[in-house]
């Protein structure tokens, strides 16, 4: 228990325990900067320290800040979403961070695999890998993505 922090995207340099996090209130638009949007729209790299987004939004920072984080708030890992993995997940910085990614073969042409993370109550961890459902067994989609998402 209290042990992993599940988040969408990562960290921010404006939040420095959990009980930060706790008090933010999620019930609003996502800010265009400041913690909220920085938990949604933040990112690991191998750097260290902190860095701005090139996605325009959020930060990037190293693992140097994960550990520090993990450490100050007795943290084992940090598990997150927010990047395409084409494994299906990608450990970083010492396994102290995790991204776990979801969605296969994601936009019908990356080519992923996806992954689910489930944990047992010793918070042993077990990755579900799975391919995208076979062309001739999925719907079409009811129209084409109008612009490059991330990619």
């Amino acid at each position: 228990e209290d042990k992993v922090l599940c988040v969408h995207g990562g960290l921010s340099p404006n939040i420095a325990t959990l009980d930060q996090i706790k008090k933010i209130d999620r019930k609003q638009e996502v800010p265009h900067e400041g913690p909220m949007c920085d938990l949604l729209w933040s990112d690991p790299e191998e750097i260290e320290g902190w860095s701005l987004s090139p996605r325009g939004a959020g930060y990037i920072f190293g693992g140097d800040v994960v550990n520090f984080f993990n450490h100050s708030n007795g943290l084992q890992l940090i598990c997150r979403a927010h990047q395409l993995v084409m494994e299906g997940y990608k450990y970083m910085f010492n396994q102290s961070l995790v991204t776990v990614w979801s969605a296969p073969n994601y936009c019908y042409r990356c080519g992923n695999v996806a992954a689910i993370l489930e944990f047992d109550e010793n918070l042993n961890k077990n990755f579900k890998i799975f391919d995208a459902a076979p062309q001739e067994t999925r719907g079409t989609p009811l129209k084409k993505p109008s612009i490059e998402y991330f990619l």
